[in-house]
């Protein structure tokens, strides 16, 4: 059987607001498998920015357990935890955050070679994913030369450059037309397919939401599947 590549069990997480305590996740469950595209739809404010911090070991559950791969997290140190998410995890952000005084290929280099590579071998790997996601031609342009669609598609290269297990997509389409949005999923789709990545992408788009292998939302801090 496939081991998933991450695995939230029980999760629980509150807030203090004053001198009451607000429970976004309550006992949240929620498994993650190699090569599969789960969609997060929920609106804003019912935990779904939490419950990818969480996943993404950015932010600690008050209870429960968060597996990547088959190592649990919640009580790893604070090193370890950092390495564990620079090593496996890659981030999509509604807005791409590209380093504006850099290349589209250099903000790919650079956390290949803060990984350890040469740059010679961030270089090749770089364009690689540039050509693979159809922007072999825009490589040495600068982040304000490239249309919105490019720049996201470049800041999905660059999430990916390390080679992740699991990428995290926070409404990564949300400041796209829709024609340039599907571009961003086709590229995204083609990545699961070609190397096993596993996708857990939060939106409010439905139709976005249906190309992915699996739906779920969030009901009462619980993790609840969608037909």
């Amino acid at each position: 059987m496939t081991r998933p590549v991450l695995q939230i069990e029980k999760v629980v997480r509150c807030y203090k607001q004053g001198a009451t305590s607000l429970a976004v996740l309550r006992g949240a469950d929620f498994t993650l498998f190699p090569g599969q595209s789960v969609a997060l739809v929920a609106q804003s404010g019912v935990g779904k920015s939490t419950l990818l911090h969480i996943a993404g070991l950015l932010e600690r559950p008050d209870e429960g357990e968060v597996y990547i791969g088959a190592e649990p997290t919640v009580h790893m140190p604070d090193d370890m935890r950092t390495a564990l998410r620079r090593d496996t995890i890659g981030f999509v952000y509604q807005f791409h955050h590209l380093l504006p005084e850099f290349s589209a290929i250099e903000n790919i280099m650079l956390p290949q070679m803060i990984h350890g590579l040469s740059r010679k071998q961030a270089r090749t790997q770089a364009a690689d994913l540039l050509a693979y996601l159809g922007l072999a031609e825009r490589a040495t342009h600068r982040p304000a030369q490239l249309s919105g669609g490019e720049q996201q598609r470049v800041a999905i290269a660059r999430a990916v450059a390390n080679t992740p297990g699991i990428l995290l997509a926070d409404e990564p389409t949300g400041n796209l037309d829709p024609v340039t949005a599907d571009h961003v999923i086709t590229a995204l789709e083609t990545l699961v397919k070609q190397t096993g990545l596993a996708v857990l992408l939060a939106t409010h788009n439905m139709d976005l939401a249906a190309r992915m292998d699996r739906r779920v939302t969030l009901q009462e801090g619980h993790v609840v599947e969608i037909a």
